[in-house]
């Protein structure tokens, strides 16, 4: 399975602004979010990137690419119409090949020398199917993802076959549809904001969008789970978190990570056992005066 092509999905109303953000790398160059999203996709070998905009957003998102805007093309989404809509606009990107898909209020950084994207194309490349990038996740944070169920697959920790998608269940469905044995107590495996999907499923995503209404609006998880009764689908571990910067104190989280993985590490960590001190000699006269 060779990958080409990536969408990046910035046109949701409360997101469209977020890759625009500016963030310091791990090397101290301060760049935006999306230039940050965007070399994690090229560094995994894609060489052209779709990214799904608001109206009007395309010369500004091309500004805030940086070096890469020249492989860059847009597909606009005119109403909120949702994640699954969003990544159907990049359905005459595709074509008929296979593409990896991130979302772009997220924020990558790996375990490993290897970068995430690049980790989850190779799962991909080498099963052949539609691969799903996952994390463990604290069950009371279902409410932000959706979440799979399934089973570990022999010989490999860190790769299942879903069975189950659900779209940010309750922590009783979870418990009830989504346990996978060797997990820890009170976590669930929910999306890491990266996928590899074959080509069968921009077909599948507009079956799933022709049965939406107003009063049953389906979502990218109701596609997914479509997917998984229909042919090979799995998910990856990825050795790496994910950071949205869509949260509160998200963007951060996102600059602490990529700060503390970096070049600048030891000057943080200083700067930060400072801050701790400072704050923690200052309690107790806070207390007395109080």
């Amino acid at each position: 399975m060779k990958i080409r092509k990536a969408i990046i999905t910035a046109a949701a109303p409360s997101q469209h602004a977020l890759p625009l953000q500016r963030i310091v790398d791990q090397d101290g160059q301060e760049k935006t979010a999306l230039q940050l999203i965007v070399e994690e996709v090229v560094s995994a070998g894609v060489e052209e990137i779709c990214v799904v905009v608001q109206p009007n957003d395309q010369a500004e998102f091309r500004r805030a690419a940086g070096d890469n805007a020249g492989i860059l093309s847009f597909a606009e989404q005119p109403k909120p119409l949702g994640y699954a809509d969003a990544i159907y606009r990049g359905k005459e990107f595709v074509g008929t090949e296979p593409f990896l898909h991130l979302v772009g209020d997220h924020l990558y950084v790996s375990g490993k020398t290897a970068r995430c994207a690049e980790q989850l194309i190779a799962v991909a490349s080498e099963n052949g199917c539609s691969v799903s990038a996952v994390q463990p996740t604290r069950e009371r944070n279902l409410k932000f993802f959706g979440a799979i169920g399934g089973q570990r697959i022999d010989n490999r920790p860190d790769l299942y076959e879903i069975a189950t998608v659900l779209e940010k269940p309750t922590p009783t469905q979870a418990e009830q549809e989504l346990l996978i044995a060797g997990l820890r107590s009170g976590f669930y495996q929910c999306f890491f904001g990266m996928h590899v999907f074959s080509d069968s499923v921009m077909s599948t995503l507009g079956s799933v969008l022709e049965s939406s209404s107003e009063t049953s609006k389906k979502t990218l998880s109701d596609a997914l789970a479509l997917l998984a009764s229909r042919e090979k689908y799995l998910a990856f571990e990825v050795n790496g978190s994910r950071y949205n910067i869509g949260e509160k104190y998200g963007v951060f989280m996102a600059q602490a990570a990529l700060a503390l993985q970096g070049a600048d590490r030891d000057q943080i960590l200083t700067s930060l056992v400072e801050l701790l001190a400072s704050k923690a000699n200052a309690f107790p006269r806070i207390q007395s005066e109080g």
